[in-house]
């Protein structure tokens, strides 16, 4: 299985790759329960965390990542 930060990197640099298409799962400590986000709200990966454009900076650890999706067809998951 690829990690999951050389996917994320792939998904933004690959000139191949469509950022719009996909979206990303993660668990949330506080509700949880998986939380769908568009691959588009990342703002950066910083360390082993990505980084999300909201109102104010959320982090968001990458280990707390399970699932990509293509097109809604999954693609990695753990």
């Amino acid at each position: 299985m690829q990690p999951i930060k050389d996917l994320l990197n792939k998904i933004k640099w690959d000139k191949r790759e469509n950022p719009q298409d996909y979206a990303i799962f993660y668990f949330d400590r506080i509700e949880k329960d998986l939380i769908k986000i568009p691959y588009t709200k990342i703002k950066r990966l910083e360390g082993t965390f990505m980084v999300l454009d909201n109102e104010e900076e959320t982090n968001i650890p990458l280990h707390r990542i399970k699932k990509v999706a293509k097109n809604n067809v999954v693609v990695w998951e753990r």
